[in-house]
């Protein structure tokens, strides 16, 4: 049955629709092998993780300080879990992006708020992105062939592969074999980890708080880029949203039918994103609830494989490599010469394979998912966007392609925007590891706002006395601790950075 056969043009006096059935709603099958097929949003999350921040910041901090730095491991992951869940939570619980609630706010301030930041994100923290995916191959090719190419220049072809392939729309295969590469990049790394495990004592840092002279940079990079930058909460509301599962598939339906109010970006009103279940037919509210669960589980499998595999990369140079400040164009060298010292060198083929679908699928992904945020933001923000809304190539027009103020047409222009000033950084910067760092703690600084912005909409717009949707008490609780640690090490890294105050250790 067809959605539109689920429900009836009119009701019984012909002036308005009736309630629909939906009875062509299947409902998810929640067995473990069903799961997996089903997830989408939360593994393209960690997809995008894992890359930069656990290719090279975390092998950074145990070349330069051992193990010193494993706590900054276990804080990011712990106290940064609810920031990228309730993007999760809104979008399951409304069927809109979190977008939208930015837009509910006075002159819509959070809405120009992330459209600066991530304008600026398109040029620096792409270019630490990019740097690292061109590092592997600069490594390979220039560093062991003897390829004339510079580090730029290797940047530019990944750049111009990725944004073709985007605008073509021929990701799949793509996306298919970044799976299976960095299945490889995880095995390998475990496989070589039991080699020469890290000494069972040394895993008290998890609990010690140590910041060594040196260290603020990658302090700020790790709890900036680790899992991923919370400015990816966005991106992963966004692409919830474009699965079109749970609630987001049947909104419409039900703003049709009377069940939801319809949501107007220039006349918002944070309850016109609300959606009372307890209107909803039963078959309609199992199958929201369902595919909130999956998208649940989805996402958190997704943040223990990426913080296992951060942790690894830490411990790995840390027993291998340190001391060593770990830094140059030929970074993924050293990082790739535990995988030859420990077991030999057609393990380190392994890891290069996997280092670079892992750090190639990073600035892939994020090629699409920072412009179609300023498409997001311009939709919310401009009268003419938001009348062309929308970048799928199957409901694009002739007016979306032609008209320069479309979505689609914002998101191509900031895609082909950020392609060309991350290649200049990286050509007047060509330090791989101190681009990643730069990247990593301008996203740090971004997170405590995007952060309180998440938290602040969830509980606003979702129904106090709904138990499925809106945060539990142990959620709200935690969520208040994780945002005051998230602020307080801000204030310690600007304290110490820029007005050098001395904080735990310096």
């Amino acid at each position: 049955m067809s959605e539109s056969s689920s429900t009836s043009a009119t009701g019984p006096e012909g002036d308005r629709p009736s309630t629909p059935s939906f009875d062509d709603l299947k409902i998810p099958d929640m067995s473990p092998r069903s799961l997996l097929r089903q997830f989408g949003p939360g593994m393209i999350l960690m997809m995008t993780g894992i890359g930069t921040s656990h290719l090279v910041t975390a092998p950074t901090a145990g070349g330069r300080f051992e193990f010193a730095l494993l706590w900054c491991v276990l804080l990011a992951y712990v106290f940064k879990y609810y920031g990228f869940e309730l993007a999760f939570r809104f979008t399951n619980a409304t069927g809109k992006s979190l977008m939208a609630a930015y837009a509910t706010s006075r002159g819509k301030l959070p809405v120009w708020y992330v459209l600066v930041t991530t304008v600026i994100q398109c040029a620096v923290g792409q270019a630490g992105r990019l740097i690292a995916a061109a590092a592997v191959l600069y490594y390979l090719f220039s560093g062991q062939m003897g390829f004339a190419v510079p580090l730029w220049g290797w940047a530019a072809f990944l750049g111009v592969m990725s944004v073709t392939i985007l605008l073509w729309g021929r990701y799949a295969a793509l996306e298919a074999g970044a799976k299976i590469a960095g299945g490889l990049l995880f095995v390998s790394a475990v496989i070589v980890y039991f080699v020469r495990p890290a000494p069972i004592g040394e895993l008290e840092h998890f609990l010690i708080f140590d910041a060594p002279p040196g260290s603020w940079l990658v302090i700020a990079g790790f709890l900036g880029l680790l899992p991923t930058g919370i400015d990816v909460s966005l991106q992963a509301s966004e692409w919830g949203k474009a699965k079109r599962a749970g609630m987001a598939r049947i909104r419409d339906r039900l703003e049709a039918a009377g069940l939801a109010p319809t949501f107007d970006p220039f006349a918002p009103k944070t309850s016109d994103l609300t959606v009372d279940v307890r209107r909803l037919p039963p078959r309609a509210l199992e199958y929201s609830r369902r595919c909130f669960r999956i998208s649940l589980w989805d996402f958190r499998l997704g943040h223990v494989v990426s913080f296992v595999i951060a942790t690894i990369f830490l411990l790995l140079a840390a027993v291998w490599l340190y001391p060593n400040p770990i830094e140059g164009r030929a970074v993924m060298g050293e990082i790739a010469g535990i995988f030859t010292d420990s077991v030999g060198p057609w393990m380190m083929t392994i890891f290069m394979i996997g280092a670079f679908a892992a750090t190639f699928s990073t600035a892939f992904n994020y090629f699409d998912g920072w412009p179609r945020i300023v498409g997001a933001c311009c939709r919310n923000l401009f009268r003419p966007t938001a009348a062309l809304a929308g970048t799928s190539a199957d409901r694009l027009t002739i007016e979306h392609r032609r008209r320069w103020y479309s979505e689609y047409n914002i998101y191509r222009v900031t895609m082909l925007f950020s392609l060309v000033a991350a290649v200049v950084f990286i050509a007047v910067v060509p330090r791989p590891v101190f681009l990643v760092l730069v990247a990593s703690a301008l996203a740090y600084f971004v997170a405590p706002v995007i952060f309180c912005l998440n938290f602040h909409y969830c509980l606003k717009v979702i129904p106090k006395d709904d138990p499925h949707f809106y945060p539990s008490a142990f959620a709200r609780v935690f969520t208040w601790i994780s945002i005051v640690v998230f602020t307080g090490m801000s204030l310690v890294l600007i304290l110490g950075r820029i007005f050098e105050v001395t904080l735990f250790g310096g």
